[in-house]
C-alpha cells in the first residue's frame, strides 16, 4: 500500500513529465566529448563538454517572442517551457501609445531548442562547425593556422575596456565592466542585459554581475547559444543563416548579402571584418576554423559563400 507522501510524489512527477513541454535539445551523438576535446586540445579547462551539454539543455526550455511596432518599439516575452510561465522581459514605454499602435507590427518567435535540432544531420554538423569557428576565433591564443588554440580565453585580454553605452532598457551598473567574456566574447551593457533577460528572465542578473559570464561555464555557453539563435536589430540570427532559413531580400542582395558562412561573419563582426577584401586576416581565420571543423565532422559545404569580402557591414 502506497503512503500518502509517495502518492503525492508520484502525482508531482507525472505532472512534471506530462503536464509541461519537455526539452528536446541534447548534444548530438556524433559530437561526443572526445570530438569536443579534439576541437579544442589547448582549451582552458573552464570550458568543458559537460558545461556545454548543460547549457544546451537549459536553453532548450526557453522560448522568446519579440514583438515590434515600427523599427524601434519592442515588447519581448520569455516563456519557460517547464512550467509554461510567461514573463515580459522588456516593454518599451511607448508600446501602448496610440501613435505606436498605428505603426507596422511584426512578431518573431525564437525557440532555443531548435539549436542543432534539424532533421538533417549534415545541416546540424555545419551549424556546429560554424558556431565553434566563431567561438574558436574569439577565444584563441596561439599560432596562426594551427586551429588548435580555441577556447583558451575566458575573457578578453584588455579588461580596462568597459564597453559602456547609453541604453535606457539596459543601463550599465556603476563600477561594472562589460568587456568581452565567454566563448562568444559577449560585450557591452546592452548585450549583457538583453542576454540576461532571455536566459534568466531578469536583465539585472548579468547587468549587475557581468563576471558570471567569465566564471560560470554553463552561463558562458548559454550566452553563446543565445547570441547564435537571437536576431539583433536588422540582423538575422546566425542560426537561421547557416541552416538555410534566411534568404536576403532584393535590397540586402544589393549590399552583397548572401546565405552562407560569410554572412555569419557579417553578423558577428562585420564592421571590422567585412567589405575589406579577401585577405582580411580575421575573416580568413574564421573561415579556416570553419573548414577545419567541417572536415573533423566529416561533412562538406560545397556551395559555401564563406567570405564577406564584398558585403556591406551592418551599421553600428
Amino acid at each position: 500500500m502506497k503512503s500518502k507522501l509517495s502518492t503525492i510524489l508520484i502525482s508531482t512527477l507525472c505532472l512534471f513529465n506530462f503536464g509541461f513541454a519537455q526539452a528536446k535539445s541534447t548534444v548530438p551523438s556524433y559530437f561526443s566529448e572526445k570530438v569536443f576535446n579534439g576541437f579544442f586540445p589547448q582549451r582552458n579547462k573552464f570550458y568543458s563538454y559537460a558545461s556545454f551539454s548543460k547549457a544546451i539543455l537549459a536553453m532548450s526550455f526557453i522560448k522568446i517572442k519579440i514583438e515590434k511596432r515600427g523599427d524601434w518599439i519592442y515588447k519581448i516575452t520569455r516563456t519557460d517551457k517547464r512550467n509554461n510561465k510567461e514573463t515580459v522581459i522588456r516593454q518599451d514605454k511607448d508600446w501602448n501609445e496610440t501613435w505606436a499602435k498605428a505603426k507596422p507590427y511584426s512578431i518573431l518567435n525564437i525557440d532555443y531548442a531548435d539549436f542543432g535540432a534539424s532533421k538533417d544531420n549534415n545541416v546540424n554538423k555545419k551549424e556546429l562547425a560554424a558556431l565553434f569557428a566563431h567561438i574558436a576565433h574569439e577565444t584563441r591564443n596561439g599560432i596562426n593556422n594551427k586551429y588548435n588554440d580555441g577556447l583558451m580565453l575566458s575573457h578578453e585580454l584588455d579588461t580596462n575596456a568597459n564597453y559602456v553605452i547609453a541604453n535606457v532598457n539596459y543601463p550599465a551598473v556603476a563600477g561594472k565592466k562589460y568587456y568581452g567574456r565567454g566563448p562568444i566574447q559577449l560585450s557591452y551593457n546592452s548585450n549583457y542585459g538583453f542576454a540576461s533577460g532571455c536566459i534568466f528572465g531578469d536583465k539585472n542578473i548579468l547587468l549587475k554581475n557581468p563576471s558570471l559570464v567569465g566564471t560560470n561555464a554553463i552561463t558562458a555557453f548559454e550566452t553563446a547559444i543565445y547570441f547564435w539563435m537571437t536576431p539583433q536589430g536588422a540582423k538575422p540570427s546566425p542560426h537561421n543563416v547557416i541552416t538555410g532559413k534566411w534568404k536576403p531580400t532584393a535590397a540586402e542582395a544589393q549590399k552583397g548579402y548572401r546565405a552562407g558562412f560569410g554572412m555569419t561573419i557579417n553578423i558577428v563582426n562585420g564592421a571590422l571584418e567585412c567589405n575589406k577584401g579577401t585577405e582580411m586576416p580575421a575573416m580568413k581565420d574564421r573561415i579556416g576554423f570553419y573548414q577545419y571543423f567541417l572536415k573533423k565532422l566529416n561533412v562538406t559545404d560545397p556551395n559555401c559563400s564563406c567570405d564577406c569580402a564584398k558585403m556591406e557591414p551592418y551599421p553600428g
